[in-house]
């Protein structure tokens, strides 16, 4: 039987004191605050606007004159608590420079998780040349130093495309569940390694949309030291009238068609999400491509939504 789904909306609020990110970013350690903070907003936003929790495991914080809803330990919800600690098995890779990319992803049948709903990537690297911005293949890029000022702008112009992204999508169906798999740079991370919260995970690069994917490049944000860069999966007939309007007027949004986003270049690899009818088409060429260091959480998490 369907039910209703929970929702929530983005507020507008007067600029607070109390604000999400560090105000200067001058060295490592304030940027790994700062990309730490701005990846638990971004899933913060997503799990709050896609309605997984109730209002009582968020907090509020503000970002210029957003409202922003921020998970938080809530004992008496104990799915925040779930997702909480994955969000702190990343930060244990972040601080280690072991991730390469955080996948968020939705799907609603426990037999087969490879059928997705929705993908939220999250690509990281580390890096000491200089603050870069690179709003999404536009022609808006910037080359600062360390100016905080345009680090800031451009981590509230990713937030603001996300609450955008998360209010006009379909809605979720009832029985759905989540899990993240996490990649790892293979240079560098140690074999047996594996972030509180997760253990060793299989890589498959097969993952499947009943209709046609669309990919919707979200964000970009560098500080010099770190940067994340945000990507969101959908079936394109979710997104058919955002794609039209929402950012019609932002060129900064880039819509495409392809897979995870690896680097061919870095990875070695090229993922795809195919469509059901040709995925069976792929398996051949993928166990030669070069596996990836992968972990998925101890359980997944299936909220309760009814």
């Amino acid at each position: 039987m369907a039910t209703a789904q929970l929702s929530h909306s983005i507020k507008i609020h007067k600029a607070s004191k109390e604000t999400v990110f560090p105000s200067q970013i001058t060295n490592e350690h304030e940027s790994l605050i700062m990309v730490k903070k701005l990846f638990a907003t971004s899933i913060s936003c997503i799990t709050y606007l896609r309605g997984l929790f109730p209002e009582s495991s968020y907090g509020e914080r503000h970002l210029d004159d957003l409202s922003l809803k921020i998970l938080r330990e809530d004992k008496k919800c104990p799915g925040s608590l779930h997702i909480i600690k994955w969000i702190q098995g990343c930060f244990d890779a972040l601080e280690k420079k072991y991730l390469h990319m955080a996948v968020l992803t939705l799907y609603t049948n426990p037999k087969e998780p490879e059928k997705v709903t929705e993908i939220y990537q999250f690509k990281f690297k580390y890096t000491k040349e200089g603050a870069t911005m690179d709003f999404d293949s536009s022609s808006a890029s910037f080359e600062s130093g360390t100016n905080s000022e345009d680090i800031k702008k451009a981590s509230i112009l990713l937030i603001r495309k996300l609450y955008i992204l998360m209010q006009n999508l379909g809605p979720l169906p009832n029985d759905v569940i989540l899990t993240m798999k996490l990649h790892y740079y293979n240079a560098v991370t140690p074999h047996d390694y594996q972030p509180p919260g997760f253990k060793e995970g299989v890589n498959s690069h097969l993952l499947l949309f009943e209709g046609e994917p669309v990919n919707l490049q979200v964000g970009l944000v560098s500080t010099g030291f770190h940067s994340m860069k945000v990507k969101v999966t959908t079936e394109v007939t979710r997104v058919s009238d955002l794609e039209n309007n929402l950012f019609q007027e932002n060129s900064t949004t880039e819509i495409a068609h392809q897979g995870l986003d690896f680097d061919e270049e870095e990875e070695e690899c090229n993922n795809h999400i195919q469509r059901m009818n040709f995925a069976y088409s792929q398996q051949s060429s993928e166990s030669s491509r070069k596996k990836r260091k992968v972990s998925e959480p101890v359980k997944a998490f299936i909220p309760d939504r009814k």
